[in-house]
């Protein structure tokens, strides 16, 4: 498997990684950037760039990485007015984040679709299971638990929003591949994410 990166796919790839960790740091705020720079912007966006950024990072990276395992071209393109989109939404007090995709070329079956779709959930699933042993070690308040409690709460959210099957999110590929892969993989996901949020 031949994995390269381009030069613009890299620039994408670290734009989209700072807006979001800009608009998750706003949005974890409750979109006052008064509160924000009061409780440390330098800590709040590191915590973002850790857990957002880095689930969407590696979401994307889940999808190159099975694409071009099936032969394809594939490349990261962030989506910029989307981005912008992003950051105003988080200013408001929500967050919409649909920073870009990845886009790629060639035959595939509807499988190998599904599969590809699905590549990125499942990374994001991956990783909250990573840092739920963090979540249970480091002491409640601190910078880490920060970290490891967002951690798990926002990858598993990026993965249960990620299922949904409509428009170009992962879950109307996978869903079209397998009804049976799709619920073995989505009740699961949703269930604890909206127990996690609830709770």
């Amino acid at each position: 498997m031949n994995l390269t990166f381009s030069g613009r796919e890299v620039r994408d790839l670290l734009v989209a990684w700072v807006v979001l960790g800009v608009a998750f740091a706003v949005f974890f705020a409750g979109g006052d950037p008064i509160s924000l720079l009061q409780e440390g912007p330098v800590s709040a966006l590191a915590v973002s760039l850790l857990t957002a950024g880095v689930g969407f990072l590696l979401h994307e990276l889940g999808h190159k990485v099975v694409a071009v395992h099936y032969g394809q071209v594939a490349e990261f393109r962030a989506d910029y007015s989307m981005l912008v989109l992003a950051l105003l939404s988080a200013f408001l007090g929500f967050i919409f984040a649909a920073p870009g995709a990845v886009h790629h070329r060639g035959m595939l079956t509807e499988r190998q679709h599904g599969l590809i779709a699905l590549a990125g959930p499942a990374v994001n699933v991956v990783l909250a299971l990573l840092f739920i042993p963090l979540a249970l070690v480091v002491p409640v308040g601190g910078f880490l638990a920060s970290v490891a409690n967002l951690g798990v709460i926002i990858n598993l959210f990026l993965a249960a929003f990620n299922m949904i099957p409509f428009g170009p999110l992962d879950g109307r590929k996978v869903l079209a591949w397998s009804k049976v892969v799709y619920a073995v993989f989505t009740v699961p996901t949703v269930g604890v994410t909206v127990l996690l949020i609830l709770g």
